[in-house]
Formats: structure tokens, sequence, C-alpha cells
């Protein structure tokens, strides 16, 4: 696989080989200029593609088609048919995750759970694949910590190929994606949109959100319709929604590095730091300060 790459103090690009035809790359531009980043891929390989950070566009066909991946968004691309090599222009100050596999040991990672995944389908196996997505919290998580890595070289294609498990253990996981295809509450326009209002209202007030029977009453949907909609429509219950959403906003105030371990906390409604800090390490497994210094 042949590459082009540049690699000095503000552009850098790095290729990690975890297995034979399992591979990691990470992108970071942090200047001022387009960066252009080409590497071989033949069809065999499905790729994951991660913006954590900015925006950056795949060409194809010699630039005649592009596709533009934004911030905390996802892309999955696959054609056993040819080849699709990458032909990436990097905006500044964006930061990518790229995850490489062969389909083969991709067929073996889910041996077990084919006929979840839809394109290892008798039917889909041999046809293009395409999906886009957003990042969640958690998978944002594991890309900081790709992107950040700081241990030692001895360990580095031991640790990536677990952060890179993990990571495509998050993007399959079921029960943070909601199939709404299939569920009667959502043929009721009208309910959605109380829905979408409820979950607008608790974060607008997330240091001080209202009880469950106070927010159906704003909304005007009994109980028992804001609960179930809501788990429908978002995939958890309103609480645990507002938990994951204040984490995800202290984990982004945390990197700006605008504010200490306190101010973080108060801005997303806690008191109390130990409460802060217990909460963050509920979610991340590791506190607010060991996480800052992760990433420094």
């Amino acid at each position: 696989m042949a590459i082009d790459k540049k690699n000095n103090a503000i552009r850098t690009f790095d290729e990690v080989a975890l297995d034979d035809g399992f591979l990691v790359l990470i992108y970071k531009n942090e200047g001022d200029d387009v960066d252009t980043v080409m590497k071989a891929i033949d069809s065999s390989f499905i790729q994951f593609h991660f913006c954590l950070k900015g925006a950056s566009a795949f060409k194809f066909n010699r630039g005649a088609y592009t596709l533009k991946i934004n911030e905390e968004n996802s892309l999955l691309l696959y054609n056993p048919q040819q080849d699709l090599p990458i032909h990436l222009e990097v905006n500044p100050n964006s930061w990518l995750v790229t995850i490489l596999i062969s389909i083969k040991a991709f067929h073996a990672l889910f041996s077990q759970e084919a006929d979840y995944i839809t394109f290892l389908s008798d039917d889909n196996k041999d046809k293009k694949y395409y999906k886009d997505g957003r990042i969640s919290p958690s998978m944002a998580v594991v890309l900081t910590q790709i992107i950040h890595y700081n241990l030692n070289a001895s360990i580095k294609n031991l640790y990536f190929k677990a952060k890179a498990y993990e990571l495509l253990s998050l993007y399959f996981n079921r029960s943070e994606e909601t199939n709404n295809e299939h569920c009667p509450f959502l043929v009721d326009e009208t309910n959605v949109i109380k829905i979408r209002k409820a979950k607008d209202i608790v974060i607008s007030r997330m240091a001080e959100p209202p009880g469950l029977q106070e927010l159906a009453d704003e909304i005007g949907l009994s109980l028992k319709k804001l609960k179930e909609g809501f788990k429908q429509i978002y995939g958890d219950s309103v609480y645990s929604f507002l938990f994951d959403y204040k984490m995800e906003e202290a984990r982004k105030l945390l990197e700006t590095g605008g504010f200490n371990v306190n101010e973080v906390g108060l801005k997303v409604g806690y008191s109390t730091s130990s409460h802060f800090i217990a909460a963050f390490k509920k979610k991340y497994g590791t506190t607010p300060k060991k996480y800052l210094q992760s990433i420094n």
C-alpha cells in the first residue's frame, strides 16, 4: 500500500498496523492550509472514518466525486467491486481516525452476529455499502485517547488494537441507536415534536432539570407517553439521556483548557466538585483531572 504523507509540527499522519489486514490511521492538521493524504486501498477492505474535529473531504474518481465528513460524524465505506483508494483533503484544525480492516478479518469479529450486521448478509456481501452517522459520546472518548496516545512505545500496538476493537464495538452497539422504523409512537408527528421539545427543555435547563411530571405537563403529554416516546426516539430514559449529554458537554469543556474541574462541574449542573467527579468517573472510567492529563 503506497502512501504520501506530510509530517511536521502542525501536520501529522500516523499509521499503525495492528494485524494482517487491520490498520489504524490518524490524521491531524493543526495548520492553516488544507492537507492532502493519499493511500492505496484495495477492494477487500472496509473503511471506517471518524472525524472528531473540523471537517474533511474524500475525493473519488480523480476528484470527479467528493464525499464530505464533518465534525463528530463517521463514515463507513465498502465496495467489493472496485478499489477505494484514500484521497483525503484534511481541512485546517481537523482530526480524523480511520480503521481499515479486511472483510475476512471483519467477518471473524462478527461470526456469531453476521445476521445483525446488514452488509454481511448473503444478499449484500458482494454489494457496495455506505453509511454515515454521528459519533456517540463514548466513541468520542476512545477517539480522543487514540489521537492523544502518550504511553510507552513498546505497547503502542497493543493499546491501539484494544482501542480499535472498543471503537468498533461502540459503533455497532445496537443499544446506542434507536430503530425508529417500527415505532408505532412515531406515526404521530405531533407527539414526535413534543418529545423533541422535551429534549430541548432538559438540555436548556440541565443545571436544574424539571421533574418528569412537570416536563410531561409542559409539553402536553401524559407521563407514560413521555417516558415511552423519549425511549423510542432517543434510545434512553430522559435522565439517562441528560446524564450522557452533560458528561459529553463536560468533556468538551475540559478539552478547551479554559475551565478548571470545579467550573466545568458547575456549568453542567453539579453544585459540588465531588459529585461531578464521581459522575464523570462513572461515565468515562476516569476522573476529570486524569482525563486532562491523558490528553495533555
